[in-house]
């Protein structure tokens, strides 16, 4: 029997992960296929609106990628097992059990979507078409280079580290069922990403689009990208071109907790919709899986709480204004693990919507680029990186700005942690800066065979394995499976 290529594979898993909403289950308004023909712009806008639907899957943005990172980097911590994503917490992988393949498929299958947009308007500005295609191009191209920047953190190693590693498949135009993609390097999907964001770079609207991704999302991606591979000036020119516009704000330290319950807030550069009937996952949702067990529902079973070492750095000033989304979790009355970000706020009022569970996701915020301007201007002009930096330190009114003689990286790492908990970023953090991440066991007592107490990069389970449905699929690519698994 022929194989059948990675994305027909993920469309077929897609339907059969557990808790995972197929994206044929929504209403019309946005479900719409990018395979379809398109005939004008206004139809590749719908396009583009099902691609963003895509993206909130409980296996991409809408739960396990922003799981993923606060699991691993050791912000969150499990106070029993088995009730649910806990494999990632434990290290539990292997190609067969626990390769959490669905965000290898889905990804891919929202590649593809960008692949046949792209190629359709291609066909359609060839044949002469006087429509403008030019923001939904840049869109997708965008949309494309986030996607290939999360596998490739996913499944390769770090760019600073060890580039010329395996990274994944890079697949920039549609293929037919039978083809067979091997693996990239990690260097080479490096390129494909900035080349796509560099191309979409002039077609992009410089005006906020809610739910969608403008100039400045594309701005943003560049700042991480580029920090990601030690391009410090490329980051801090990036991060300070969205600093520099007028069009978002930061919150100011007395609306920062009422901002979680504000869709599409100053701060939110890409934010993606989640809504009642498209795309809230109810009882699998990011708020059900980070909530105190029991809070609001029966089936909060509190899945994951913050480490006693994330409480550590809140603790640093009991008037961080970031305690107002925090609330007691099962440990105690008194320890306040449970995050509230994406139910709105502790009393579960949501973001203004039917459902307290269909919480927006805001992928990026503008003060993770202060952040990253600080930690790109910290080798040349430590004055310079204090001053951003403070910007979001001040959220903690009561700790010592950071100066010239006292900022460092550890200081900017630590800030990171308590600004951007739960959003999807501490353990990708800390692989690319090579720090030890150590976890939390003690605090459930739940034994965790699968990896030790601490890590750091040269763990072989740090990166995810290749699964077995895939290689059974592309025999080709289990040569080039993830070492030691």
């Amino acid at each position: 029997m022929k194989k059948i290529n990675i994305f027909l594979v993920g469309i077929l898993l897609i339907g059969f992960s557990s808790c995972n909403k197929d994206f044929l289950d929504f209403p019309p308004t946005n479900q719409t296929n990018a395979e379809t023909s398109i005939e004008t712009a206004a139809d590749a806008k719908v396009m583009m609106a099902g691609l963003m639907r895509n993206m909130t899957s409980s296996s991409y943005y809408g739960r396990d990628f922003i799981m993923y990172a606060d699991a691993k980097g050791g912000d969150l911590t499990v106070y029993s097992r088995g009730r649910g994503l806990d494999g990632l917490y434990s290290f539990d992988h292997s190609p067969t059990v626990g390769s959490y393949s669905g965000f290898w498929n889905q990804i891919y299958f929202c590649i593809r979507q960008v692949n046949n947009l792209l190629e359709n308007i291609e066909k359609l500005q060839v044949a002469g078409s006087l429509e403008n295609f030019d923001n939904v191009k840049g869109q997708a191209l965008t949309a494309r280079a986030m996607m290939y920047f999360d596998l490739v953190r996913l499944y390769g190693k770090t760019y600073l580290h060890e580039k010329s590693a395996f990274g994944v498949p890079n697949i920039t135009k549609t293929l037919d069922a039978y083809a067979q993609s091997l693996r990239a390097t990690v260097e080479e999907n490096y390129t494909q990403i900035l080349k796509d964001l560099t191309d979409a770079t002039p077609l992009l609207a410089k005006a906020k689009a809610n739910g969608f991704i403008n100039y400045y999302a594309n701005a943003a991606m560049l700042a991480r990208v580029n920090l990601n591979m030690g391009k410090n000036s490329e980051a801090l020119t990036a991060a300070q071109e969205v600093i520099n516009t007028t069009a978002y704000s930061l919150y100011s330290n007395s609306n920062w907790v009422s901002s979680w319950t504000t869709a599409f807030g100053s701060e939110s550069i890409f934010e993606l919709g989640i809504y009642p009937s498209e795309g809230d996952l109810g009882n699998s949702s990011l708020s059900m899986y980070l909530r105190r067990k029991g809070h609001g529902n029966s089936n909060a079973l509190g899945f994951f709480m913050a480490s006693d070492y994330f409480l550590d750095r809140l603790k640093a000033d009991p008037n961080d204004v970031r305690w107002g989304v925090m609330s007691n979790d099962e440990i105690s009355s008194s320890h306040m693990g449970a995050s509230y970000k994406y139910s709105g706020d502790v009393a579960i009022k949501g973001d203004g919507k039917t459902t307290p569970t269909a919480v927006n996701i805001k992928v990026i915020r503008l003060s993770e680029m202060y952040l990253i301007a600080a930690e790109a201007a910290l080798p040349t002009d430590k004055t310079l990186a204090a001053g951003y930096l403070n910007k979001i330190r001040s959220r903690a009114p009561n700790l010592a700005p950071a100066t010239e003689a006292t900022i460092n990286i550890d200081m900017i790492l630590e800030e990171r942690s308590r600004e951007l908990f739960t959003e999807g970023h501490r353990y990708f953090d800390l692989l690319r800066l090579n720090k030890t991440i150590t976890f939390n066991d003690e605090l459930g007592g739940v034994p965790i065979a699968n990896r030790p107490k601490s890590i750091d990069r040269t763990f072989y389970k740090t990166i995810l394995p290749i699964s077995q449905a895939e290689i059974n699929a592309n025999p080709g690519i289990k040569a080039q499976q993830n070492p030691e698994y």
